[in-house]
């Protein structure tokens, strides 16, 4: 018989597929008032949210601590926004708070986490879920009930956006099914479901290198050119909600390795690299990409971000190649090919989904990616 919402409860960890999902939603667990969750933002082990009517244009970023984001918020406004019909233009470098349209009423055994879509973090805008009473960005408690905000900065580029834009993804969970490092490497080594590849088979146990999730490392081979993109200073406006309609060349500068396969990164400038291994993450289990600072302070690899069940999976060759977002800080940074520059952890899923990453019905934009360009932009030639 399917795992069905009732029979959920604290003894039940994991990750909740779309099945559960779109339960929770018809259950109030997730509502959006008069606003119908369309079955295209059910991914298979996380939600699409999306944008409200309205944005504010904050003077800083802040935390509610013990009280509610709508009082918090009144002093540090300096504008309003009407996101309705054409939307409106977020500035650089400024942060913004979006109310969302959905609220969450979560029984007390279910959290939930969000985390920026793939597609925002290529486009370089930075966004965080804010709660009421909340001393964490994008961490919803369990029996949280109430609304939910975005906090968005965009760092490359002025993005205009509008009323029901998906930015951000939110994932709901029960207790704690993580896997430890021993857990992944029985699971990759089993034979049957691989979760790493390099140059299209099975990762060995030199190549599998795990420190509280998996970490993955750069391709900087001087034979890939490029090797990646670096975002254009003064570039033309970015709309968010227009897929492959930008010109590459507005945007993005390539990146070509130097030899002996490295790359100097300029500092405070956003690059899009690719991973040299390959990932995949089998329907039992859903990954999240951790921020990871390897350099104490010099370089911030990767807003963290989700990868669903079914990434990489059934693709010819092994796996799914990740695209990393780098940006130095303070000084120029040197960054070589097969440098360790991010982790995912894995968690266990309630049930299997019902549909996976890649699959019939879901939005998926980089199964099998051999480019680290989002959807917004052309495909370069």
């Amino acid at each position: 018989m399917p795992l069905r919402l009732s029979h959920l409860s604290d003894a039940t960890p994991g990750v909740l597929p779309n099945q559960l999902l779109a339960e929770a939603c018809s259950a109030g667990w997730i509502e959006a008032g008069d606003y119908r969750m369309p079955e295209e933002n059910i991914q298979p082990a996380s939600i699409d949210l999306r944008l409200g009517d309205h944005a504010y244009r904050m003077r800083c970023s802040f935390l509610p601590h013990d009280d509610t984001v709508e009082r918090s918020v009144k002093e540090l406004i300096v504008d309003e926004l009407d996101l309705r019909r054409e939307g409106a233009v977020l500035e650089t470098n400024r942060p913004y708070l979006i109310p969302l349209l959905e609220r969450v009423h979560l029984p007390p055994f279910v959290s939930a986490r969000a985390n920026p879509k793939s597609s925002t973090g290529r486009a370089d805008v930075f966004t965080r879920v804010i709660t009421d009473r909340s001393y964490k960005f994008d961490d919803v408690q369990p029996g949280y009930d109430g609304p939910l905000y975005l906090e968005v900065v965009p760092l490359s580029f002025a993005v205009r956006v509008r009323q029901g834009l998906s930015l951000n993804q939110l994932r709901l969970s029960i207790g704690s099914a993580s896997l430890s490092d021993d857990e992944l490497w029985s699971i990759h080594s089993s034979g049957d479901e691989p979760l790493l590849y390099v140059d299209g088979r099975p990762a060995r146990r030199e190549e599998f290198a795990t420190g509280d999730g998996l970490f993955l490392s750069l391709d900087l081979r001087t034979s890939s050119t490029p090797v990646g993109w670096r975002a254009r200073g003064n570039a033309s406006l970015l709309d968010l909600s227009k897929v492959r309609a930008h010109r590459v060349a507005d945007y993005w500068e390539p990146v070509v390795a130097e030899p002996g396969d490295r790359v100097v990164l300029d500092p405070e400038r956003f690059y899009l690299l690719l991973s040299h291994e390959a990932v995949r993450v089998p329907p039992n289990l859903a990954s999240e990409m951790t921020a990871y600072d390897p350099t104490s302070g010099e370089l911030r690899t990767h807003y963290a971000g989700f990868f669903d069940p079914g990434f990489g999976h059934g693709v010819g060759g092994g796996g799914s190649r990740a695209a990393l977002e780098v940006r130095a800080h303070d000084v120029p940074f040197m960054i070589e090919h097969g440098q360790r520059v991010c982790r995912l952890t894995f968690e266990r899923m309630v049930t299997e989904p019902t549909k996976l990453y890649g699959g019939a019905g879901v939005g998926s934009s980089y199964q099998g990616q051999v480019e680290t360009l989002g959807k917004h932009f052309e495909r370069p030639s």
